[in-house]
């Protein structure tokens, strides 16, 4: 058996999601044959853990949708951002965790003390550099806050129906992001 440490705690925990489970973190430092003050030195809170989660599902995603692009500039970013948008919503393990759990995930995701948004705007920064540098955008804003801006925009398109009622719309996040830079 692999000896239990903070990266066994994220497998697992990832596992768990990935399989709709709740993510209980007694039941995790159970799971380990861990006490739950050593779980919580590992891997912080529940809300840290999952953060660290959904980023290692997201990553990927991103990471696949910039490769995936064969245009630059303006149309780059607002692809990647609507087609982010679109295979996260397409998930069903994410789509399970927002409708059990509609606060704790926005927390998670959209706030600055999560993870997941840090390094999102951080993902879309390297983009917006990489491009300016290549003279393909002209940037409105600097690119913290554009790439912040952008983030927010995907969140908002990617999270309609918890914040709004709405119906998530990828396309909109895409255009959404084109306009702002062109």
């Amino acid at each position: 058996m692999t000896r239990p440490d903070a990266l066994r705690a994220l497998a697992v925990a990832r596992g768990w999601f990935l399989a709709g489970r709740r993510v209980d973190m007694a039941e995790l430092a159970a799971e380990l044959g861990v006490g739950r003050a050593t779980l919580f030195r590992w891997v912080g809170n529940r809300d840290e853990l999952l953060g660290e989660v959904l980023w290692s599902l997201a990553e990927p995603v991103f990471d696949r949708k910039h490769r995936a692009r064969r245009e630059g500039g303006a149309d780059l970013v607002g692809r990647i951002v609507g087609d982010f948008v679109r295979a996260v919503r397409a998930d069903e393990a994410f789509r399970g965790f927002l409708r059990r759990e509609p606060e704790r995930a926005l927390r998670v995701l959209t706030t600055k003390a999560s993870v997941v948004q840090r390094r999102a705007i951080a993902k879309v920064a390297e983009v917006l550099e990489r491009e300016i540098a290549r003279g393909a955008i002209d940037p409105p804003l600097p690119v913290p806050d554009l790439a912040y801006l952008i983030v927010r925009i995907g969140e908002s398109f990617l999270y309609t129906d918890v914040i709004t009622g709405g119906d998530p719309d990828p396309d909109k996040a895409r255009q959404a992001v084109h306009a702002l830079l062109t």
